[in-house]
């Protein structure tokens, strides 16, 4: 699952100046490694963090071949079973063993690597998507892009500079409902959006949920000897090897802003979609530990409420506690564009229900209702919007492994194009993702600066 760098930094180094180094590396000598890609060139991928996400990783470049060349040729974990496990379902897929490799930088010393997918700890992502554009070679790096502002700024530098195709993992913008969302409100259809609410939600003990850890009934999943824990720290400070934090690393607030990185880096992301906004004005998150106390320190439950420059309010929120119907509600002057389902959910509905027209319901003649309203009054002209070509809609959408979305990376790859998910939607994600999860712990409201790109306690002026 997790890996290293190698331009992590020795203990006596603070991560500021690593953080320069990485800005400052000579990234000129290693791009002239990049191959240029021909239209007929089989493109070749490499998996860097051969846990659980890097599985669809595989499936997906599996997938992908069946219209384009492209292949895995290479994998890389500190840990020796996930290195295998990763390496075994490259083969059972494509006949043909990849490289296996421990660290990094023996990987990214191979000219003949086009394109590397990170799937690795939150806390690594934006480090490692330094060290692979440094190396010369297009990167598709998994949300969240960052959990540290200082690194999200110098990921988002040395992806510029080196001039490499970088893909986020942010892949509902690469699916057709998303995007049809995003040309409604352009269009005017729902008038000027006020407010957008998203709940996503399970009934269940979400992340720490690895059998074997180390319950002492089985030998262990993990041992420190299998694998290399300082570069799995990546520059964190030390702590004593932990297989639940290397393993449920997502529960931890030094390693994951949990359900922030997890899902608002998605839910925020698809708002950026709809409303062509990047950074929110302010944030401010709450919620707790109510119902899985199994030693966790991220919240089983959370709500951020977020205003944007365009004037409106986004809101967020998340249970493990309890199921009941995900939705997402986009709310305008004129009408009401309604989601069913959790991210990645495309079935739509757009209505005129919430208009001027019905300024209050229970003082005017607008809708009245008896029973679950369902598509709501016919005077509302309520329709759950289509898209010939596309799948039918539903409330559970499609899976996280997109072929569309890497089909997307793998063509601006052959093109030198920006892909659908850029590194600055990825930063913008990220801003929102780190000020929810600032906000929740220190129980204040923040403010996003975007004159100084930082986050502050009081509103800039």
């Amino acid at each position: 699952m997790i890996v290293d760098s190698p331009i992590s930094p020795p203990p006596e180094i603070e991560r500021r100046q690593f953080l320069k180094l990485a800005g400052s590396a000579s990234a000129l000598a290693a791009r002239s490694y990049a191959r240029v890609i021909g239209a007929n060139d089989r493109i070749r991928v490499a998996q860097l963090g051969c846990g659980g996400r890097s599985g669809g990783h595989v499936n997906m470049v599996h997938a992908a071949a069946r219209r384009t060349p492209v292949e895995t040729v290479a994998v890389c974990d500190i840990w020796s079973l996930a290195r295998e496990r990763r390496a075994a379902q490259v083969k059972q897929l494509s006949g043909m063993a990849p490289a296996m490799y421990k660290y990094s930088e023996q990987m990214l010393s191979r000219h003949d690597i086009d394109g590397v997918m990170i799937a690795t700890g939150d806390h690594q992502h934006a480090k490692l998507c330094v060290e692979v554009v440094n190396a010369g070679k297009d990167c598709y790096v998994e949300k969240p892009f960052a959990n540290v502002l200082d690194e999200a700024k110098a990921a988002r530098a040395a992806v510029k500079s080196s001039g490499q195709v970088v893909q986020m993992g942010t892949q509902h913008r690469s699916q057709p409902y998303p995007l049809a969302v995003r040309d409604l409100i352009r269009s005017g259809r729902i008038g000027e959006v006020v407010r957008i609410t998203q709940e996503w939600n399970e009934n269940k003990r979400r992340w720490r949920y690895i059998p074997g850890i180390d319950d002492g009934k089985r030998p262990p999943l993990l041992r420190q000897e299998d694998t290399d824990w300082e570069r799995w720290l990546l520059g964190k400070p030390h702590r004593p090897f932990d297989p639940h934090v290397y393993l449920e690393f997502r529960l931890y607030r030094e390693y994951s802003g949990g359900i922030f990185d997890q899902w608002l880096s998605h839910a925020c992301d698809l708002v950026h979609l709809w409303t062509d906004e990047t950074c929110p004005v302010s944030a401010v998150a709450t919620g707790g530990i109510l119902t899985w106390k199994d030693g966790r320190e991220n919240p089983d439950n959370a709500t951020v409420s977020l205003m944007y420059p365009k004037g409106f309010l986004y809101t967020y929120s998340t249970s493990f506690s309890n199921s009941y119907r995900s939705y997402s509600r986009i709310q305008g002057r004129l009408g009401t564009i309604e989601n069913y389902g959790g991210e990645g959910a495309s079935l739509f509905m757009v209505t005129r229900e919430g208009g001027p027209h019905e300024a209050d319901p229970e003082e005017s003649l607008g809708p009245r209702y008896t029973a679950p309203p369902g598509m709501g009054p016919a005077a509302d002209a309520a329709e759950i919007i289509h898209i010939d070509g596309a799948p039918k809609p539903d409330s559970v959408g499609p899976d996280d492994d997109d072929v569309d979305h890497l089909m997307n990376w793998l063509d601006a790859m052959r093109d030198r194009k920006q892909p659908n998910a850029n590194v600055d939607h990825g930063f913008s994600h990220a801003i929102v993702c780190m000020m929810a999860a600032q906000s929740y712990w220190s129980g204040k409201r923040l403010y996003w600066n975007p004159r100084t790109e930082t986050i502050e306690s009081h509103e800039a002026t």
